[in-house]
């Protein structure tokens, strides 16, 4: 493969530019093709910090991804809710939902694979199962879909919005408002790749809901309703009203409090999910209480 650095590729590192040209592999792919030299510029291996000039012609020869599938591992797993379609997992924070970014084990999708004899295979080797996801450090209710027609019809209900989804943050600061509606666009933050942000005019439609149900001298407890999925929603969305999750310090809390242990995580838990099963039309509520680390944290407020 090959491209002409234009104007706009001008001044930039190679590694970013490649990276542009084909997102679908991380950066640090990228990088380890360009340091065994499957990447020339003007016909020469280069670093990947070298600045491009606009005219110069870059080369590739990509390397072929592994194969990659999940295996099954011996994870403990709290099942909240489960029948012959659905299983509605409570996730625990810092366990990673499926594979990637450098995370090949320990993940919820390796401890599913022990633990059920078969899940949908629409997500794929990798996510088997998975409908829908949570950060590491976001605890809570997770659905898993266990055949194809269960996951499509899930999938569909995402996809519509009629999925209710409702959280439990801790937020720094005293929220003014009792209750308050966030509707600002979600997209990557062009400055800090690992992040999102609000701030810019583009980006994908979100809007988040919030309720106050006790406040402290320097937090606020709040509830919290997502009626659409963006990455990072919620802290993004709480963040850009100047409250952001208590723990988060991508999106600007505190690395530590005065007079607190520090909390290991962010506060942010997926508290209830309510949906409608597809095949027996009922409703179907899922809640997972708030976890100990989290209330005994709040305790100490």
């Amino acid at each position: 493969m090959h491209f002409s650095a234009g104007k706009e590729q001008a001044g930039k590192r190679l590694d970013q530019a490649v990276h542009e040209q084909l997102p679908a592999f991380s950066r640090a792919r990228v990088q380890g093709w360009i340091k065994n030299g499957r990447v020339r510029v003007n016909g020469a291996a280069q670093r990947p910090a070298r600045l491009l000039r606009e005219g110069d012609r870059i080369e590739i020869e990509p390397a072929e991804l592994p194969a990659l599938r999940a295996v099954p591992e011996a994870i403990p797993l709290r099942i909240l809710y489960e029948d012959d379609d659905f299983v509605a997992i409570d996730k625990p924070a810092g366990m990673v939902v499926h594979a990637g970014a450098g995370v090949h084990s320990g993940t919820l999708v390796n401890a599913l694979l022990y633990r059920f004899e078969s899940l949908s295979a629409l997500g794929g080797e990798l996510r088997p199962g998975i409908v829908h996801r949570l950060d590491r450090y976001t605890s809570g209710v997770l659905l898993v879909a266990k055949n194809d027609a269960a996951h499509r019809a899930l999938a569909a209900q995402f996809a519509g919005r009629t999925v209710e989804k409702t959280y439990l943050a801790l937020v720094g600061g005293r929220v003014g408002l009792d209750r308050g509606r966030i509707e600002k666009p979600i997209a990557r933050d062009p400055r800090r790749r690992t992040r999102m942000t609000a701030r810019l005019e583009r980006g994908r439609a979100a809007w988040s809901e919030y309720r106050v149900l006790r406040r402290f001298e320097r937090f606020t407890f709040l509830e919290v309703r997502i009626g659409t999925g963006r990455t990072h929603q919620i802290r993004v969305h709480l963040s850009s009203i100047g409250h952001p999750v208590a723990g988060d310090r991508l999106y600007g809390a505190p690395a530590s409090v005065e007079g607190l242990l520090p909390l290991g995580r962010f506060f942010l838990h997926a508290h209830r999910i309510r949906f409608r099963h597809p095949f027996s039309g009922r409703t179907v509520e899922v809640e997972s209480p708030l976890p100990q680390d989290l209330t005994s944290w709040m305790e100490r407020l």
